[in-house]
């Protein structure tokens, strides 16, 4: 059970980040990843390919070690908003992977969009 959960996750990941991919003219793009315990969201330049920006439950200095919900995923869209500012990014395109968008994937989001990023 567990192993077609994962391999239809995987399916609707590549079928997300093909689609965005032929959308994409050049844009970085927001990579967003969740777990039980955190999530962390990248700002990934694919045709350098690097990463511009980053921001995690992980990091101390937000506040929000360890938490997974709304409200974290909230700040991490905000903080990766104000990061990508700095690095010079303002338009980039959202690659949610194989997530719903809903419940704390949307609140990122929308913290992201808040925070000046348009996607």
């Amino acid at each position: 059970m567990a192993n077609i959960k994962q391999k239809l996750f995987q399916k609707r990941r590549l079928r997300v980040r093909n689609k965005l991919k032929k959308l994409a003219n050049g844009r970085p793009r927001l990579s967003v990843h969740r777990s039980n315990k955190n999530i962390s969201v990248q700002l990934i330049d694919d045709v350098r390919g690097v990463t511009v920006a980053s921001a995690s439950t992980l990091e101390k200095d937000l506040g929000v070690v360890g938490v997974n919900n709304k409200d974290a995923a909230a700040k991490i869209g905000a903080a990766i908003a104000e990061r990508a500012k700095a690095a010079g990014v303002e338009e980039c395109y959202f690659d949610r992977g194989g997530f719903i968008f809903h419940g704390k994937v949307k609140a990122l989001a929308e913290a992201a969009r808040e925070g000046g990023l348009k996607f």
